[in-house]
Order: C-alpha cells, then structure tokens, then sequence
C-alpha cells in the first residue's frame, strides 16, 4: 500500500490503495478517499437513477433467466430446447440492434429506455398469467424470448450511450464499473431468490414478482432529468432524419467508423470471443444441477449466486483502480474464466463447482466493465450509440452461442462441451495477447 500525502484541504488522507484499506493504530483508517472515489459516479443525480433503474431491471431479468431455463428443462427436459428458447432473443437483437444503435443517437434516450422497461414488465406478466392458467409451453418462452431482444436492442445502445454525458469523460470507466457492481448484485441475489422462490411459491408468481419489478425501473427512470443530445438538427427536420433512407445511411456510417478504428475493433472481437464461448454456461447450467448433479433449483440459485459474488467483489476493485493496468486485467479476467470453466467440466462435484464460481465471476467482471468502458471512451460521442449498438450485436450472438452448446451437451456431454468452449477460450486469449499488445499495454 502506497499513501499519498496528507491533503489538509480536503481534511482526509488521500491513499491509493485496491479493493483492501489498513487500519493504522496512529492514524486514521486509510480507505476514506477510495471508498469515495469507488463510487464518485453517484454524485451524478441522473446516473443515479439510473443505476436504480438498471438495478430494478437486471434483478427481474437474473430471476426469469433462472425460472425460464429451469422451466423449460423441467417441461421438456432437453438441452437442444433449452437453447434454442434461450437463443430466441438472438434473432431481434442481431437484426434489430443496429438501428437501436442509430435511433439512440437520434431520439430522446430517456424515453427509449423507459419503453423497453414497459415491454419488459408486459411480457413478464403475460408469461405469468399463461403459467397460473396452466397452458405454459416452451413456445410461449420462445415468443417472450424473442420480444425481450427486440426491445433490448433498443434499449441497451440508449442507455450506454447515455452514461458519458451524465458523468463525464473521465468517470467513464467507473461509471461502468459501478453498472457491473450492480448486475453482479443482481446474479448474487437474483438467482438465490428465483431458486427459492421457484420451489415455495412456482414459477407463475415469480414471475408476476418479476413484473413489479420490471415497473418499478420505470419510475426510477422517470427522474432522470438528461435525455441525451440529438443529431437531429444535423440531418434536417425530425421526419426527414427518421426517414428509412437516412436511418440505413447513419447506420452504415457507424459500421465503417468502427472499422476504421482497430482498437475498436479488437475489443469487439474480445467481447464476441468471450460472450460466444464464456457465457453459455450460464444458460446451460440446469443439465449440470439436474443431470450432473442430481440436485433441484435452489442448488442452481447458489452457484449462480456464489458466481454473483466473485462478479461483485470484481466490479467493486476495478471501480476503486480507476484507469489503471485495464488492458492487462482485460486479458487476464479472460484467463481467469477459461480455466475456471475447464476446472467445473473436469470435476463433476456439486461443492467443487461452488467454489470455482467465485473466481468465474471475478473474470466475468474484469471483462465486462473494461471492455464496455474502454469502447465507450474510444468512439467519439456522435457515434457512440451505433458503437453500442455494434457491441450489443455481442449479446444478440450469445444465445447463438448456447444453441451448439446445448447441442454438444446432448450429443458429447454437458461437460465436454463446457471443455472445448473454455479451451477455445484460452487459445483466443492467448492470440491477443501475443498478437495485439496495444490491448496488453492499455491503461
């Protein structure tokens, strides 16, 4: 631990130090100025509620990731169904999300936002409604799916293209950050609390719990008082710039701006490597709890929850380090998530996979707020909604990615499917980081 000198202006001890403070038995505790610095980005009035917003939301969505998944394996009890009702939600977001990306640097992002927390709280209810009736079928799951990518493909551009121009520049990366403080809450709770409820109360009413929720994030929303600027006034009057033409031409200029930048570039390319070959296990993991082993629902909410934990202390350290040694936590986060995927393939023990979800989280975190935070800074603002939307395609493509793996879970195993997509994982990472130093070097 490194301290700074004493600043007698601000009255406090200003220290660098990570996720860790020191109590000194002649000085005051020394993490009074980190502590504020980790979440300097609240001081932003809007930021805040949106954050709030996100926390509402993403808690609903963690929940009805479980309850989905495990409904449909427990109605079908099929990998391949389980992915593609996964993958459902692929198809609105790799079609839809471009045009997400340029209506959110045209239009009032607030009211985009808002939009898709309404969408989101309808279809909720309407699943659970069709749940407590008992005509439920793993189409309906599908149908939901499929309209909740549409309107994240809207929604998530707006809402990242949002976050500059609340707290500036500078606190861009903790700003994001603090998002994945907030996602990693949601997976440590969330699934805990899906698992349970699932089990005591059934599916239905967890989702009409997912429904209140889902609204509330609108009325967080509703405070926020930023709705971004508009390119608009650039492009003539309102109804010309949100002509068809127009819209496909901005498009199109937001995919060569991105391939005119390689550091974009690769960075996309890292979060496709990691979205693709990381994050299926996620949406495949009932065939382990079920079939591994042998367990119900609420063993499932603990180990997406302990994974939630690694995620938050992750989120919490890489907002107190700032703009620091990004690119080589990028990698190793990476890294860190490969093996740990290998290790829960090759020890098929229900404790042992407890405990290797921790660090599975922590590389999740690491990958996710950097990435994010290091594309958001690299694209210009006129531009940073298509940037987004480029990266939302990211998503869209990760339900492709539980497809195969829900495949190769029934014709290899669950676990030899898990083995090579964490091998694949690892020799990606590896190209990068012998191929692209830039990424290595970042700060």
């Amino acid at each position: 631990m490194v301290r700074a000198p004493l600043n007698h202006s601000k009255g406090r001890q200003e220290v660098e130090i990570g996720l860790f403070c020191a109590n000194q038995i002649t000085s005051p505790p020394t993490c009074i100025m980190s502590f504020a610095e980790t979440y300097q980005s609240f001081k932003s009035r809007d930021f805040l509620f949106l954050w709030l917003g996100m926390l509402t939301l993403m808690f609903g969505m963690n929940m009805q990731m479980l309850s989905r998944s495990y409904l449909v394996y427990e109605l079908e009890s099929s990998g391949a169904l389980l992915g593609v009702v996964n993958a459902g939600s692929a198809i609105p977001m790799l079609t839809l999300a471009l045009f997400g990306g340029v209506i959110a640097d045209r239009l009032d992002k607030k009211r985009i936002i808002q939009t898709g927390q309404l969408m989101a709280g309808l279809v909720s209810l309407v699943v659970g409604i069709l749940i407590l009736t008992g005509t439920v079928s793993w189409i309906h799951l599908l149908i939901a799916s499929i309209v909740q990518g549409a309107f994240f493909a809207f929604l998530m551009p707006a809402r990242q293209a949002l976050i500059p121009q609340m707290v500036g520049p500078k606190l861009v990366s903790n700003a994001v950050a603090l998002n994945a403080t907030a996602m990693s809450f949601t997976t440590l709770a969330a699934p805990t609390a899906a698992g349970l409820l699932y089990e005591f109360i059934g599916p239905g009413r967890v989702y009409l719990i997912i429904t209140v929720l889902n609204f509330a994030s609108i009325i967080f929303t509703f405070f926020i008082k930023t709705k971004g600027p508009s390119t608009r006034s650039k492009n003539g009057s309102e109804s010309d710039s949100n002509h068809p033409k127009i819209l496909i031409k901005d498009m199109l200029q937001g995919i060569k701006y991105v391939r005119s930048n390689s550091f974009i570039l690769i960075l996309l390319a890292i979060a496709l490597s990691t979205t693709i070959l990381a994050q299926p296990f996620r949406f495949i993991m009932p065939i382990f709890v079920v079939d591994i082993y042998e367990l119900k629902a609420d063993s499932m909410g603990l180990l997406v929850s302990v994974m939630g934990l690694g995620a938050l202390l992750g989120s919490i350290y890489i907002a107190s380090v700032g703009n620091r040694m990004r690119g080589a936590i990028l990698l190793i986060s990476s890294y860190v998530s490969g093996l740990s995927l290998l290790l829960v393939a090759a020890v098929p023990v229900y404790l042992f996979a407890a405990v290797i979800m921790l660090p599975l989280g922590l590389g999740d975190a690491g990958r996710r707020s950097i990435n994010q935070a290091l594309i958001m800074e690299e694209a210009d603002e006129e531009y940073r909604g298509r940037v987004m939307s480029i990266y939302m395609l990211n998503w869209g493509l990760m339900p492709l990615g539980v497809l195969p793996a829900g495949f190769m879970s029934d014709w290899l195993g669950v676990q030899g499917s898990i083995a090579i997509l964490a091998s694949l994982l690892i020799i990606f990472t590896i190209w990068v980081t012998f191929r692209y130093p830039r990424v290595r070097s970042h700060q």
